[in-house]
């Protein structure tokens, strides 16, 4: 729904340009794909190594802390039949409660990752954003989107943003 408000508020803004460009002499028209941004910059791959390298630890200790849950799941299912009832009771009792505290513990990493993830791509959508103006200001753009259903190659500057970001880092 909110992709199909901008959509329409994209073609009426692209109607409104094209009737104005009938009285201007000259109306430029820029395109930023975000996405290549997102996966070309030298900053957002920064932001990615920063992201692996501060969450690596925690999710190899998921990764142990499943198989160790694995293992004991399998010992428990080969050792079952000659476990008493109470024995066999309780260590599923165990295993139970540790596979819940390891799915606990997967979902607040998984919330803490995404957390942080989006709080970098936020601080390189903005530097993005500021150098998109800065190339619009200097090669006299009237006009960039961001989204768009179409766009002709020749409107698209996500190069000369790539380029000025990736300047710009170094």
């Amino acid at each position: 729904m909110k992709n199909l408000v901008r959509q329409c508020l994209a073609a009426a803004l692209l109607a409104s340009v094209f009737a104005l460009q009938a009285h201007a002499q000259e109306f430029r028209v820029g395109f930023v794909n975000t996405d290549r941004i997102f996966k070309e910059a030298t900053t957002a791959k920064a932001a990615q190594v920063k992201l692996e390298q501060e969450f690596s630890k925690r999710e190899k200790e998921l990764v142990d802390l499943g198989a160790t849950l694995k293992g004991l799941s399998d010992k428990l299912e080969r050792e079952a039949p000659t476990l008493g009832e109470s024995q066999r009771s309780l260590r599923q009792k165990q295993l139970v409660d540790q596979d819940r505290d390891f799915q606990r513990k997967r979902r607040e990493f998984q919330e803490d990752l995404n957390a942080r993830k989006n709080e970098e791509l936020q601080l390189v959508l903005e530097r993005a954003n500021r150098v998109v103006k800065q190339v619009a200001e200097a090669e006299k753009y009237d006009l960039v989107l961001q989204d768009a259903v179409y766009i002709n190659p020749k409107h698209d500057i996500t190069d000369k943003v790539i380029k000025a970001l990736n300047a710009g880092a170094k």
